[in-house]
């Protein structure tokens, strides 16, 4: 009876071995949740600016990333196009999409808990006119962005806290010439995605957060709508995050 009963469990725990492979993840992986905009869901940039199709999963910077990874990682995309760090933004239509990162966000980590880290790289879109927002104001949002994920554990979990990088993304690049796509980001918006890197880079020092600017290895967003990066700046992106994430994760 005992030895069935010792075949029957191991018959369960090879299943369960078996479907955490298929699902590519093991319960022992560290889970590194990505919390982004359009270029970290992958829109593959066309000179009409829309509508678009989206990378697939190995193309986009967080597929190359998880891969780079490789084995005891699993990578989770919580990325959404337009999503500002924590603004309100009603112009598109979508105010019920959570454009908003900062209300977003608390419900994203308890989703996804347990995390061991949390990626941010936001703040393109927080750069439109319509805004109003400096370089230190959006740096200033990031910054609560990642004051939520140091506090929450997700919902009555035993989990601690995820550890944060923030990365700024490249800066802007040469806006394609469609009229309401240049009214969205003229040159003051092309300037404040410039400044940010450095901005946002020194008050994360400051805090003691792990910070690491895009444009190091992306000088600018070259897709061909200046908004978005090519398969090709995706690839180099995703490489360089795998390095700093196991930096960050020492």
């Amino acid at each position: 009876m005992k030895l069935v009963k010792l075949r029957q469990l191991l018959v369960l725990l090879t299943a369960g071995a078996l479907y955490a492979t298929s699902q590519g993840a093991l319960a022992s992986d560290k889970r590194v949740m990505v919390f982004g905009d359009s270029n970290c869901w992958g829109w593959s940039p066309v000179e009409a600016v829309v509508p678009v199709s989206r990378y697939p999963s190995e193309v986009r910077w967080t597929g190359v990333m998880g891969s780079a990874l490789g084995t005891g990682f699993h990578v989770v995309e919580e990325c959404l196009s337009a999503r500002t760090a924590a603004t309100v933004d009603n112009s598109l239509g979508l105010a019920g999409a959570g454009l908003n990162g900062l209300e977003y966000l608390p419900a994203a980590i308890a989703s996804q808990t347990p995390l061991e880290l949390v990626v941010i790289v936001l703040g393109t879109n927080d750069v439109k006119p319509s805004f109003g927002k400096s370089a230190f104001e959006i740096s200033t949002d990031i910054l609560r962005l990642a004051a939520e994920v140091q506090k929450n554990a997700g919902i009555a979990t035993t989990y601690k806290p995820a550890k944060v990088l923030l990365v700024a993304p490249p800066p802007l690049g040469k806006i394609a010439k469609v009229d309401w796509v240049q009214k969205m980001f003229p040159e003051d918006s092309i300037k404040k995605s410039k400044e940010l890197g450095n901005v946002l880079g020194s008050m994360a020092r400051a805090a003691g957060i792990p910070f690491f600017d895009a444009s190091t290895v992306v000088p600018s967003m070259d897709g061909s709508d200046g908004i978005h990066m090519t398969a090709e700046s995706h690839a180099k992106l995703g490489r360089a995050l795998a390095s700093e994430i196991k930096k960050s994760l020492k």
